[in-house]
């Protein structure tokens, strides 16, 4: 059992398990920020663009409600089509913010990794493979 716990400690305390809950955490938080942007702000701006829709209010009542007074009997079965479209629309501008970062993201690590002073030298192959390229390169200027 002391083993197995060990073993879990240093499974949780890995770096990679750490990183990903901080970034489980942020991806939460600002799904929370695009969801209120598209919610609070595109949507009424749209619905305001398209006569005033609110696209909460669009739906297809399958079955309306049956009323007792003011008691439910039977709850109303819809089609909440106008709260699918704005689900949607946050899924494509989070999906679209998340591919920006992985490329702005992807773009810096290849950077670093040209830059990088300490990256070992190529084989001696590839040495002489850019060095018979560069000659020819001079060559063809020379002529």
């Amino acid at each position: 059992m002391k083993k197995t716990l060990e073993e879990f400690k240093a499974f949780a305390l890995r770096g990679n398990v750490v990183d990903m809950a901080v970034g489980i955490i942020i991806g939460a938080a600002f799904g929370k920020i695009v969801s209120s942007l598209v919610g609070d702000i595109l949507m009424p701006l749209l619905g305001l663009l398209l006569g005033g829709i609110h696209f909460n209010d669009l739906k297809f009542v399958i079955k309306s409600a049956v009323m007792d007074g003011s008691k439910i009997v039977s709850p109303e079965v819809a089609l909440n089509y106008g709260n699918f479209i704005q689900t949607t629309i946050d899924f494509i501008i989070i999906a679209f913010a998340i591919f920006m970062m992985i490329k702005g993201i992807s773009k810096l690590s290849f950077k670093k990794l040209e830059e990088s002073p300490d990256a070992p030298p190529p084989p001696p192959d590839i040495q002489l493979l850019t060095e018979i390229r560069d000659l020819l390169k001079d060559e063809q200027k020379k002529g």
